[in-house]
């Protein structure tokens, strides 16, 4: 009697993990919002991954600039990837772009799609208008109907449909945004177990580090899933709670911080401060190379929304040599100049 209440255990097991399992949402369909290098970077490697693509910005002019930088980010791929064999490298790159649609209405796109995410400007009221007004638009559908290429799109979300919440599966929201707490722009929509982080790296193309943030709310399903479609599109995903600047951000921030008032404090010159950290730690850039590179803007950015959370932290305090640098719109090697001159 034991043996068989065992196997009934483990069947029963089984069954239930195989239908946790079932119930993941399989990313096919992504609508990236936000044409910039992170976006268009994000739209390049979904569809390079077979996922059918819609990247969505304000004017087209805009979203012709983002293919026009995909398709070379994509040759460049493919001279490398297909060095013995040109004509497969070509068929690569035009099947991939063939993958990519662009719309200048995010409202119109988002009906059927499985994953939304969003690469758009640090602010987080922005952030807020745009997933709040996407999340009425945004699909239901019920787990097991086909939605693969060419399929019609869901009918709209009805009483009966939305009443039973175990055969319903909302579309994923997530936000690639590297400062911001993803709760605050999670709590614009009515979706928050169905809302995370996925903050992926510039270059995107060759950064294979993902973070997936989940907040308090967020479905476990909705975490595995967004794990899966990371490992997907070939990168290395990493979990981490909703805490300000996540892994990598939450260790380099302050490090750059702090590199900058060595050198405020006269302590050493910039130039000897990046070879030592080359040199000694084995960093590809140094402190102010690496500044230059993100942006003094970004930085500052950063910086200015962890003091204003954690105002006694000595690692959040505002630099006054970077603050001038930006007032005087010296960000970095986008504008010319930064702590070094690229002119």
């Amino acid at each position: 009697m034991a043996f068989v209440t065992r196997q009934f255990m483990r069947s029963m097991s089984s069954s239930s993990t195989a239908s946790a399992s079932a119930k993941k949402i399989i990313v096919k369909h992504v609508t990236v919002i936000g044409g910039g290098l992170m976006g268009a970077g994000i739209a390049q490697v979904a569809a390079a991954t077979g996922h059918t693509v819609v990247l969505v910005d304000q004017t087209e002019d805009i979203l012709a600039k983002s293919k026009k930088g995909i398709e070379e980010s994509l040759r460049k791929v493919a001279k490398k990837k297909f060095a013995e064999n040109p004509k497969a490298g070509g068929e690569f790159v035009e099947k991939t772009l063939s993958s990519i649609a662009t719309s200048t209405d995010a409202a119109s796109v988002v009906h059927s799609t499985d994953l939304v995410v969003e690469a758009i400007v640090e602010n987080l009221k922005v952030k807020n208008e745009l997933f709040k007004r996407l999340d009425k638009f945004a699909a239901e559908r019920i787990i097991g109907e086909s939605h693969g290429p060419g399929a019609d799109p869901p009918p709209p979300p009805t009483l009966e449909r939305s009443s039973v919440s175990s055969s319903v599966i909302h579309t994923i929201f997530a936000s690639n945004t590297s400062s911001l707490q993803i709760t605050s722009i999670a709590n614009a929509t009515t979706r928050q177990d169905r809302f995370a982080g996925l903050h992926f790296f510039n270059p995107v193309p060759l950064m294979k580090l993902v973070e997936v943030i989940k907040t308090p709310m967020t479905s476990q399903k909705t975490f595995e899933s967004l794990v899966d479609f990371s490992k997907a599109l070939g990168k290395h995903p990493v979990a981490c709670k909703d805490t300000p600047g996540f892994i990598v951000n939450r260790l380099l921030v302050p490090y750059l911080m702090e590199a900058i008032r060595l050198y405020e404090r006269g302590d050493a010159s910039k130039e000897d401060i990046d070879t030592a950290m080359k040199l000694g730690a084995g960093y590809p850039m140094g402190p102010f190379e690496l500044l230059d590179y993100v942006g003094l803007d970004t930085t500052k950015f950063i910086v200015d929304g962890w003091h204003e959370i954690d105002v006694k932290n000595p690692l959040h305090q505002p630099s006054p040599f970077l603050n001038k640098l930006v007032a005087e719109n010296k960000f970095g090697k986008k504008t010319g100049e930064g702590f070094y001159k690229y002119k």
